[in-house]
């Protein structure tokens, strides 16, 4: 008799993952066709993250104890994590070398944006299940690649990789996405349980504007939303735009 899995009946082990999206090809553009994804075959053992609020103090006589700090903005989410690469059971695949030169990649620019030339580097999207906190849009500041093992031809088969990630910061809610900020807009992967419904509610406070994600994505059918899906959100401005033009009727 099998031993029991901890947790709940039927969960199953759901991975981290790293895809990368060729860059947009104007400011308030999305994403581009995905390029290709690093496979995580062990989930990271730990994230760091980090945000920082940037506050000013400028000197001044009327106050005995330093002036008071003003408030300018918010910097980016960072992200670091490890990507733990490992083919000693394959050692004659080149699955090491090839998944450290795409993550390599993602610091270089792609051809496709210096042929539209608007030359960037690939744009990343770093999910992790239902871990909410971490998924975003994200572009690789740095990537370390540590080879720990080689086949006796002198091919890695296994790396461990440090990768920093930045947060490609998107418009504050209420915004104008054409007045020069980049558009609203993200990619998100389905877990189970998810429901165009549920979708809708999460990112736009209604229910019912589970069409708007479906006509975004061509879903004929949202009954069949299968975990692991990628979906188009459209931004909150898209979605309140048709109700004022039936108003203005």
């Amino acid at each position: 008799m099998a031993a029991p899995t901890g947790g709940k009946a039927g969960a199953s082990l759901v991975r981290a993952s790293l895809a990368i999206h060729q860059p947009p090809t104007d400011l308030g553009g999305s994403m581009g066709g995905k390029i290709g994804e690093v496979e995580f075959q062990f989930n990271p053992t730990q994230l760091q993250m980090g945000r920082e609020a940037e506050w000013q103090t400028r000197q001044a006589v009327a106050y005995m104890r330093g002036a008071p700090p003003k408030f300018t903005g918010t910097r980016p989410a960072t992200l670091q994590l490890e990507v733990f690469l490992d083919a000693s059971g394959t050692p004659k695949s080149g699955k090491v070398q090839k998944q450290v030169e795409l993550l390599l990649s993602c610091c270089e620019v792609t051809s496709q944006s210096a042929q539209s030339k608007r030359p960037s580097p690939p744009w990343v999207r770093f999910s992790w299940g239902s871990f909410n906190t971490v998924q975003f849009i994200a572009y690789v500041t740095s990537v370390n690649a540590n080879y720990t093992l080689f086949n006796p031809t002198g091919e890695p088969i296994r790396a461990t990789c440090t990768v920093s990630l930045t947060e490609v910061a998107m418009s504050t809610k209420g915004q104008n996405p054409t007045s020069g900020a980049l558009s609203a807009r993200r990619i998100t992967r389905t877990v189970a349980g998810d429901s165009l419904a549920s979708l809708a509610w999460r990112e736009y406070g209604d229910a019912t504007r589970w069409r708007v994600i479906a006509e975004a994505n061509d879903i004929d059918d949202p009954m069949r939303l299968r975990p692991g899906t990628e979906l188009l959100l459209p931004a909150a401005d898209e979605v309140r735009a048709p109700d004022l033009a039936e108003e203005d009727r």
